[in-house]
């Protein structure tokens, strides 16, 4: 992990950048309304790249959402759909949805133990060991080191799959994301390996939640 501690460092320094912007709640929610259509419908399914449900976004790190739209606009994170929405957000605007979704959802959070009540198998644990996914995201997937980082804990398996797959794809217009830490993580795995570590980590409880909304608000 040593290698990996300097782009870490020029990482968070950007994310820093990014909590200059006051955050406001209430602006989040108004903005929110184009975010509801598949975040705030609970099963709702993405056919890009493949069949998987979108990622719960209720609960998430205000900062990683940041993170993430930024990525989406810049086309680090290659999704037409999120590229064309994130393209049309202000950086003060990311930051407010990023407020809003943070404490969105926050009556229906239980409290998450330190560490996980179900441990992985002795397999799943040696890759989880092996990816270092825990130096991270916290021990129990819910807690990150940093709120640059996301929480993993109960995301839907599926997408959480496809996700670490897209960070193993490189040279390819229409998917994968750039991201060089994630992707020195990825490599070393089967997809087989990290069907296996995505579908342990969504099985565990966390923070993350599906809201559902009405678009008629």
């Amino acid at each position: 992990m040593t290698k990996l501690v300097a782009p870490l460092l020029l990482a968070l320094a950007g994310f820093v950048a990014t909590a200059a912007h006051a955050q406001d709640v209430k602006r989040g929610e108004q903005r929110a309304a184009q975010c509801i259509g598949c975040h705030g419908i609970a099963g709702y399914q993405s056919s890009f790249p493949e069949v998987h449900r979108v990622p719960m976004i209720s609960g998430q790190n205000a900062q990683y959402i940041v993170a993430s739209l930024q990525a989406y606009a810049k086309g680090e994170r290659k999704h037409p759909t999120m590229r064309g929405i994130s393209g049309m957000l202000t950086e003060q605007e990311m930051a407010d949805l990023g407020a809003y979704y943070e404490q969105h959802g926050a009556s229906m959070i239980k409290p998450v133990a330190d560490m996980p009540a179900r441990q992985p198998s002795a397999a799943v644990q040696a890759l989880l060991t092996k990816g270092a996914c825990a130096s991270c995201h916290g021990a129990n997937f819910n807690k990150p080191i940093n709120g640059a980082y996301p929480k993993i804990a109960g995301q839907h398996a599926d997408y959480l799959y496809v996700s670490l797959r897209a960070y193993g794809i490189e040279g390819n217009r229409m998917v994968g994301r750039a991201n060089g830490i994630m992707s020195a993580q990825v490599k070393p795995f089967t997809r087989a390996e990290l069907k296996q570590m995505a579908d342990y980590i969504g099985s565990l409880p966390g923070d993350l939640r599906v809201v559902p909304q009405s678009r008629f608000r």
